[in-house]
């Protein structure tokens, strides 16, 4: 089993136990929106196990359908929970609805209260340990998850905070308004998770930062080359696709050109660590005046 599949199974785990946590507070208390932050749970444990299943299946290696490999099955995964999550606030929006039309007691009760904040703690842990291996391994799957539970962590702060403050001030009407903040959070999340994985699926253009690092990497190993134009890369789950069109001297051997393409493919896998390069090499009569310029300084 992979890194990524240890660290997707493990939050099943923790999205059970907190789901268990999070449900027993909202019964002891009777508060809609501790029950509201119970709902979301429900939806962080089924987006943890469409994370595994969506890794799972993207580590597959490439076959005669899929030359290209899965790698962008984490996406679909993504696009699935943001559609999960929408359908949480849904649900939440009724119960808003119910107890506003028919206000009912909230009990609130201490053990109730620290139950749900305990919850809140291993999600918070659990948030940062799922965006920094996510960032780090590149996974699209494990950063929509984290953005999802962080979200969460924020909902289950101020709905805790609220309801310790209506139990104070005996202002039960805060208990619904809070469930309704909790909704509109979700609803939120759930469009930054759509558009992320929309994008990853449209093929989109790495961000400035990846495009710079891949010009780095290109100018620092194309050593013995003209330039480098026609630079196109994207991202697909924890892989870079780049391509671009390499212009070498017209005497240059193909032996000479293939060894520059060699470093200049090593220096983009240890820059980004999963690529897949497509370099084409051409001579220099077909320069460009828009590309990177790999010719030596001019020494006179």
């Amino acid at each position: 089993m992979s890194r990524l599949q240890k660290i997707a199974l493990t939050s099943i785990a923790i999205g059970l136990i907190v789901l268990a946590l999070k449900s027993v507070a909202a019964w002891l208390t009777g508060s809609v929106a501790l029950m509201s932050d119970a709902l979301e749970s429900i939806v962080n444990v089924a987006t943890a196990v469409l994370a595994f299943g969506a890794i799972t299946y993207s580590a597959r290696p490439a076959d005669h359908n899929h030359p290209y490999g899965h790698h962008k099955a984490e996406y679909f995964s993504a696009m699935i929970e943001a559609l999960l999550i929408g359908a949480a606030a849904v649900a939440i929006l009724f119960q808003v609805w119910a107890a506003f039309s028919e206000p009912r007691i909230v009990f609130a009760s201490t053990e109730g209260l620290a139950l749900n904040a305990l919850a809140g703690v291993i999600n918070a842990v659990w948030c940062f340990v799922l965006l920094r291996q996510g960032r780090e391994l590149r996974s699209p799957a494990l950063i929509a998850d984290g953005r999802h539970l962080l979200t969460d962590v924020f909902s289950s702060i101020g709905v805790l905070g609220g309801v310790i403050i209506a139990r104070a001030t005996g202002l039960w009407w805060l208990d619904p308004l809070l469930a309704l903040f909790v909704a509109g959070n979700i609803i939120w999340t759930g469009w930054s998770v759509l558009r992320a994985s929309t994008g990853g699926l449209m093929d989109e253009a790495p961000d400035a930062k990846d495009i710079a690092a891949i010009q780095r990497a290109i100018s620092s190993a194309g050593q013995g080359a003209i330039q480098a134009h026609d630079l196109r890369a994207r991202h697909a789950g924890n892989t870079t696709f780049i391509e671009f069109h390499l212009i070498v001297p017209g005497e240059m051997t193909v032996t000479d050109s293939h060894a520059i393409c060699d470093r200049i493919e090593l220096a983009l896998t240890r820059e980004f660590g999963n690529v897949e390069t497509a370099i084409h090499v051409e001579p220099e009569v077909h320069a460009k005046s828009e590309a990177i310029d790999l010719s030596p300084p001019d020494q006179s």
